[in-house]
């Protein structure tokens, strides 16, 4: 039922909100230049499998002397906030929902490189396909700690339900106009995830 819904929700979402989706496309490539509409990265899906996760770019591609990319604060945009703080950028997803790369409600796709950094609880948050929005996104988003963050999502795959989901999308609507836990201080979103204290009851 979950994935019925998702592909239903997801194509008439795609049909209704392609013409606003082309404005956003002209306007990153008006605002940004070079470097395409589209960010493209592979993310770990269900089972940690990897899968390339589609978004419109928000930050400018600027390197330093050396040929290295700045900071993602020093390379994000002003109409890159915008498209961030309103999720506006994750529009695209809907298409690896399509796919049945992601669900509409999961716990959101992070880097591959944090998948050795998790402890045994957290990597279950892989049990289930990553999510356009999820639990974590409604009770904080990037504004708690990435501990608090994963309990979130080992709770959501332990409690997931159709009704939960309905719940979660509902409240994801509100969030997205209140704009909140956008970014913790000091981050265009959240610090890199440098791994858990090991628990005895963890490892």
């Amino acid at each position: 039922m979950k994935r019925l819904f998702d592909r239903v929700v997801a194509s008439i979402l795609l049909l209704l909100l392609s013409p606003f989706m082309v404005i956003i496309m002209a306007l990153v490539v008006w605002n940004m230049g070079r470097g395409g509409i589209w960010f493209r990265q592979q993310r770990p899906g269900l089972q940690g499998i990897p899968f390339e996760m589609v978004k419109f770019r928000t930050m400018l591609e600027v390197r330093d002397g050396e040929g290295e990319l700045l900071s993602d604060a020093e390379r994000l945009t002003r109409f890159g906030r915008f498209l961030r703080a309103s999720s506006l950028d994750e529009l695209p997803e809907l298409w690896n929902v399509l796919k049945g790369e992601m669900s509409l409600v999961g716990p959101r796709p992070l880097l591959m490189e944090y998948l050795p950094r998790y402890t045994t609880r957290q990597a279950r948050r892989h049990e289930v396909r990553p999510g356009v929005t999820g639990w974590a996104q409604i009770n904080g988003r990037n504004a708690i700690s990435w501990e608090e963050k994963f309990e979130l999502d080992v709770w959501y795959v332990d409690n997931h339900s159709f009704w939960l989901d309905l719940k979660i999308l509902g409240i994801t609507l509100a969030k997205v106009f209140q704009r909140e836990g956008v970014h913790q201080d000091g981050h265009a979103t959240m610090p890199l995830f440098e791994g858990s204290r090991l628990d005895s009851r963890e490892s």
